[in-house]
């Protein structure tokens, strides 16, 4: 499978980085596991089945590069870990989340109704937005059922 990692190289050449191996390994794990939201020790640990010799000190300053320098989103749900997905800056802003609140489960959503919102957050505030995180805590339709059972 062919990856596309020119918008990556470019991105780290512009800010002054070079693309090694390392980081190719780390952007990869990405680029397989897009639909993921990885931890920093989920990248190494997939990593570590490619290269073993790649220590979890690299992944981390790898991660927060590419977080710094915009190649992946941080997001943190309701267990305050953090996790990271590649950022798609065709998609404009990112995709918003339902985390439900009893299992965990977390899904993406791509409705994003949220521009007039910003134009009058921007007009009345002041404040130029260029991205916003979104998430939704509540019970997914699995754990609504269970809830539902035990009250009856």
């Amino acid at each position: 499978m062919k990856r596309n990692v020119e918008p990556v190289k470019k991105i780290l050449k512009e800010s002054g980085y070079k693309y090694t191996k390392q980081r190719a390994k780390v952007y990869e794990i990405f680029l397989d596991n897009k639909d993921k939201h990885l931890t920093t020790e989920e990248v190494y640990n997939l990593v570590a089945k490619k290269d073993p010799e790649m220590g979890i000190a690299t992944i981390y300053r790898t991660v927060q590069l590419f977080h710094k320098l915009g190649v992946l989103d941080q997001i943190a749900f309701d267990d305050n870990i953090l996790r990271y997905e590649l950022r798609v800056p065709s998609e404009g802003h990112r995709h918003h989340h339902l985390v439900c609140m009893n299992c965990g489960k977390v899904e993406e959503v791509d409705i994003d109704n949220l521009n007039e919102l910003e134009a009058k957050i921007e007009k009345e505030k002041n404040f130029k937005i260029v991205d916003h995180t979104l998430k939704f805590m509540g019970y997914c339709e699995d754990c609504q059922h269970k809830i539902e059972e035990k009250a009856n």
